[in-house]
């Protein structure tokens, strides 16, 4: 979100007011037989009684952008970075900062900004931070999305739902794997249109393009290293993409009803698996040995609802276990699909449930939990934080809490109340917690002790700032998660600036706000003419993308926990610029070297346009 021309909030100001509630919360009494007993000192009580004085519970291990796991994802990024249009914001009357805090301006969301970094105004979508891959994790990866904040990090997922189980049929269509052989692109030969039934013919097979690419290289830049393009006949409109994960050298996609995973060296697909029907929602990441649930649509047509999941193993492309679940109230009917994983376990949210299972196997771990607020969007991570929402006399679930929750048995570890009026609306980091919360066309960013406590708002001063994140870009999966434009670690929050876009040459900076006060360490400026957007924190090293403009190839920078100038890790070569500029609806993956930016978008103005769309492309040494 930014200010829009003329109103801009005062000195000191990072986002609309926002004043964290004065007494903790204290979780739920966990009912008989349910989890263990509160610790001592923690006074019991119902889950929607009123805020109970006393700590919120113990402090909670592991930072949230520690070495985080693989496999970015959460919903498909949407078009175009920094353009997509936000809702005006500002000049929402100044109210005292939350603890002692500085008076903070009102705040976010501005109207549509023009296109990605000084670009046509273009739909944009998002890369999120991703973790550090575990065993056969993921990449770390940023969506390009355009959602624009006044804000900070961003890494995280949703969750929630209230569901019964049921096999699946014994007439039910099954998932079909099949593998590939020989170098570069191959057919899936399950590529169909969805209408009917015929497979696409296979993509081409780039290599001449890249090697034509690479012959321009110059000194210090890295190769191209393989390209991939859509390949499929789509429904109309499009189709969302989910992934990538990265697991061992494999990186895998999933669009429409397909998942392929492809060589991180060459771009050999190495196998495909057909869904028995459309893809719905997934994931930001898979588990340390490779796995994930994906959601799927159960029916075809008019009667497709999003109600069944799938687990894959993305080392083999076999598929696993699979369920449909129930969706009850018209609450759970009509709301977004969001999914996370922490550790063994996944969770299925909705607007009023959440639903978990144990990954490995499909086991029912827990649903609907004690209380009148349940989750509804979880991060996905070794630290489970969600959102959750309460339902009200008005049953509009605008009353929320932040928890941290564990997985496995669904008991509450500690609960911070959001303000009413107030919602998530990501989670920029899980460990530190750092939460955007958003009031109608207000916007805060909230940083949290490690046991739920409140310890600082961000105070963004004069600049404008801009993350891209998957929040409410899809048609039914979304995420909280997956933001690319911020970062954290146990120092700072860093955030990228937004580009002046009536700059001849748009550049921006990074920013880092202390997590006690909220304030400014420091800014570092990006390049002259180009921009770059914070990814994760690594090796003491903040990680960022550093985005092509004409003529010059984008990369991979670093710049230390401490300020200075930013030095690129990974320079992509500018005779691919056109090529990098064309994903303006792509994640962006880093890892042991390689950068790869995924389309979250496959569409196109005819068949052969969105065949023809790249996908994929790989740059490396």
């Amino acid at each position: 979100m930014t200010h829009p021309p003329g109103q801009q909030p005062p000195q000191g100001g990072f986002g609309a007011p926002y004043d964290p509630p004065p007494t903790p919360v204290q979780p739920p009494p966990p009912p008989p037989g349910y989890g263990s007993a509160p610790p001592p000192g923690q006074a019991p009580g119902p889950y929607g009684a009123p805020a109970q004085p006393g700590p919120y519970g113990v402090p909670q291990p592991g930072p949230y952008d520690a070495p985080t796991q693989p496999g970015p994802y959460g919903a498909p990024a949407q078009p175009g970075p920094y353009g997509v249009p936000q809702p005006g914001p500002y000049n929402a009357p100044t109210e005292p900062g939350p603890y002692n805090a500085p008076t903070q301006p009102g705040p976010y969301n501005a109207p549509a900004q023009p296109g990605p970094y000084g670009h046509p105004p273009q739909p944009q979508s998002g890369f999120g931070p991703q973790p550090q891959p575990g065993p056969g994790g993921g990449g770390f990866f940023r969506r390009r999305r355009g959602a624009v904040i006044g804000g900070v990090l961003a890494v995280v997922l949703l969750a929630g739902g209230g569901i019964w189980f049921a096999g699946s049929g014994g007439d039910e269509p099954k998932p079909t794997a099949k593998e590939s052989a020989g170098p570069g692109p191959r057919p899936t030969g399950d590529g169909g249109n969805g209408r009917t039934g015929e497979p696409s013919p296979a993509p081409r097979d780039l290599r001449a393009e890249a090697d034509a690419l690479n012959a321009g290289r110059r000194k210090g830049e890295a190769k191209v290293l393989w390209l991939q393009e859509g390949g499929v006949d789509l429904p109309r409109n499009g189709s969302d993409v989910y992934g990538p994960w990265i697991v061992g050298d494999t990186i895998v996609k999933a669009m429409f009803r397909t998942l392929s995973g492809y060589s991180v060296t060459d771009g050999h697909q190495k196998w495909s698996l057909r869904m028995p029907s459309n893809l719905c929602a997934a994931p930001s990441q898979a588990t340390a040995d490779g796995k994930i649930v994906l959601g799927i649509e159960s029916g075809n047509g008019d009667q497709a609802f999003c109600n069944a999941l799938q687990m894959v193993d993305l080392t083999t492309g076999k598929a696993g276990w699979h369920k449909t679940y129930r969706r009850q109230s018209a609450w759970d009917a009509l709301s977004h699909v969001a999914m996370a994983i922490n550790g063994d376990t996944v969770t299925v949210g909705r607007t009023s449930r959440t639903d978990a299972f144990r990954v490995s196997d499909g086991k029912v771990l827990w649903g609907e939990l004690p209380g009148n607020c349940q989750p509804f969007g979880f991060a996905s991570g070794p630290v489970a934080i969600a959102a959750t929402s309460c339902q009200t006399a008005a049953d509009d679930h605008k009353e929320q809490q932040v928890q941290r929750i564990d997985p496995v048995t669904g008991k509450v570890r500690w609960t911070y109340q959001v303000k009413k009026g107030w919602q998530v609306a990501q989670f920029y980091s899980a460990s530190p917690p750092v939460v955007s919360l958003k009031q109608d066309d207000k916007w805060a960013v909230v940083v949290l002790n490690e046991n739920g406590t409140y310890r600082s708002q961000l105070v963004g001063g004069t600049e404008d700032y801009v993350t891209e994140c998957d929040e409410d870009l899809l048609t039914d999966g979304m995420s909280l998660d997956n933001c690319l434009g911020v970062a954290a670690d146990d120092r700072a929050v860093y955030l990228a600036t937004k580009p002046d876009p009536a700059a001849r040459r748009p550049t921006n900076k990074v920013v880092a706000f202390d997590l006690n006060t909220g304030r400014t360490k420091w800014k570092a400026a990006a390049p002259a003419g180009q921009t770059m957007m914070p990814m994760r924190v690594e090796g003491g090293g903040l990680l960022m993308y550093l985005a092509a403009e004409k003529n010059k190839g984008g990369g991979i920078a670093s710049l230390p926990s401490t300020g200075g100038t930013p030095q690129l890790v990974l320079r992509h070569p500018a005779a691919a610029s056109a090529v990098e500029r064309e994903f303006s609806l792509s994640r962006v993956a880093y890892l042991n070297g390689r950068s790869f930016l995924v389309q979250a978008r496959i569409s196109g103005i005819d068949d052969e346009a969105e065949k023809s769309m790249k996908s994929i492309v790989g740059f490396g040494n």
